[in-house]
């Protein structure tokens, strides 16, 4: 099988390359513009493991085109910030997520190739989820016991959670992406499976206030750099499930092999309620880690495009493929930060900034 995936020196695209790159008779593919600061440590990584790597852009056809003939098609490509816009500049964000999207759809329509799209759990309504009734208890923020409401419950949030209604930029370019990929494969009977994830992490991730947060909250306290609890009164008790990057791999692999049996569906995939953290958990989880204690002072103002709770319902993707995740919040924060300390000389000068964390 050739695979192209698109993003491919990107967290999750490298990822997920290197990870298929190790199945017997997987020739890999990574197309990548280079843009992120951090991608271009993921050139020899490739290379060291057999993965072909293009220079090229998502937004430009030729550059896809020189990919040749492929079986499978992973668009990882995206501008991941779901602040991108709100200073006005949204043409890269709908150029990339949207038309980049087409361009590989067509790509792979031409090919009759199989299609997996990695969407965000950011395509959910922002009203609807700051409308969940939260309770403050320790910590954190939790959702009431026995509470439940259209696609959320304890569990999480299911597929069937509202998307009617703003859910910023970033959200709306992938939701239209996934509204294109699902019309591909039902005009040409193209194989195609959605999976809205919710917070990657894991090693080699460039960690930013606006994406990455785990990886910037573990950095931060192993380079002894500022930090501030932002939105919600300023507390630290937003919470988000956060899903290993090797467990994403573990699904895709299932679901290439399964293709026939989930083609057409649309997934929430994540970390789930058992690897649910808020800031200020996972505060003393990194001081407890790095036996640095950071000064962390609250600014209650909330940005437009953030939430409260994200945690993510992976009921439907277990049942349809068995697959739940394998690893922990310990035993990721164990790995991202064993990567920092082995790559400081070359990740620090990426991570190292002085700007407030979210």
């Amino acid at each position: 099988m050739k695979i192209l995936v698109t993003g491919g020196a990107g967290f999750a695209g490298a990822s997920l390359a290197l990870a298929l790159r190790q199945d017997p008779g997987a020739e890999v593919v990574a197309l990548d513009n280079l843009k992120r600061r951090g991608s271009e440590l993921a050139l020899p990584r490739l290379a060291r493991a057999g993965v072909a790597f293009i220079h090229g852009d998502t937004r430009q056809p030729d550059d896809l085109a020189a990919a040749g003939p492929v079986d499978l098609v992973i668009d990882c490509a995206a501008e991941p910030s779901v602040q991108a816009g709100l200073d006005g500049q949204a043409r890269y964000l709908v150029e990339t997520n949207l038309v980049g999207t087409f361009n590989c759809l067509e790509l792979a329509r031409r090919h009759r190739a199989s299609f997996i799209l990695l969407s965000t759990s950011r395509v959910y309504s922002i009203a609807a989820l700051r409308g969940l009734p939260l309770q403050s208890q320790g910590d954190r923020f939790v959702l009431p016991a026995g509470a439940a409401g259209q696609g959320w419950s304890e569990s999480g949030i299911t597929v069937d959670f509202p998307v009617t209604g703003a859910r910023s930029l970033y959200g709306t370019t992938k939701l239209a992406s996934e509204l294109l990929v699902e019309e591909y494969g039902a005009l040409y009977d193209m194989p195609i499976i959605i999976d809205r994830c919710g917070v990657l992490t894991g090693p080699w991730q460039m960690g930013k206030v606006d994406q990455g947060f785990f990886v910037l909250w573990a950095a931060r306290h192993l380079f002894g750099q500022r930090l501030s609890y932002n939105g919600f009164g300023g507390h630290g008790h937003q919470v988000r499930d956060v899903l290993h990057i090797a467990d994403l791999a573990d699904l895709i692999r299932r679901q290439i092999a399964a293709f026939d049996g989930l083609r057409g569906r649309t997934f929430n995939v994540g970390g789930g309620a058992g690897n649910s953290v808020s800031l200020r958990e996972l505060t003393r989880l990194c001081e407890q880690a790095t036996g640095t204690s950071i000064d962390i002072p609250g600014n209650p103002e909330t940005n437009p495009v953030d939430v409260a709770y994200y945690v993510t319902d992976n009921d439907g993707v277990t049942a349809a493929t068995g697959w739940r995740p394998s690893r922990g919040i310990d035993r990721t924060l164990e790995d991202v930060l064993g990567w920092l300390k082995a790559e400081r000389g070359c990740v620090a000068p990426i991570l190292d900034s002085d700007s407030a964390a979210k």
